[in-house]
């Protein structure tokens, strides 16, 4: 059993990380999908990439959702050591067509500070 932790920033992003988990989950694994929004923010994409997630994976395995509001890096941290996830799934960058080419920024923090392994899915050529 294999316990996922997928990072929704959008739902772009949840959208890629459905496409790479499809293959390899199987009824025994879990997933459980974070959406943070940052304090302020309208919590409208968040719901939106949850919704997804959850219709993407239907019948794959077990999929359970997580809302909190603060730091995106910090929620993802304390979300994948209290459910203790095996794997954290992140976006390269915010599914945004107006976002930055790249690593974003959440996705460079988890890499440098993650103690449990990071796949980074890409994301479609949103311009």
């Amino acid at each position: 059993m294999t316990r996922f932790l997928v990072a929704a920033a959008s739902v772009h992003t949840v959208a890629a990380a459905a496409d790479y988990l499809a293959d390899r989950l199987t009824a025994d694994d879990e997933v459980v999908v974070l959406a943070v929004t940052a304090p302020g923010a309208d919590p409208r994409d968040a719901a939106d990439a949850l919704n997804v997630v959850q219709v993407r994976l239907a019948g794959s395995a077990p999929v359970e959702t997580v809302e909190r509001t603060g730091d995106a890096a910090e929620a993802i941290l304390a979300v994948a050591a209290s459910r203790d996830a095996d794997e954290l799934v992140v976006g390269a960058r915010r599914g945004d067509p107006a976002a930055e080419k790249g690593v974003g920024s959440t996705t460079t923090a988890l890499l440098a500070a993650a103690e449990r392994p990071v796949v980074v899915v890409p994301l479609p050529d949103l311009d």
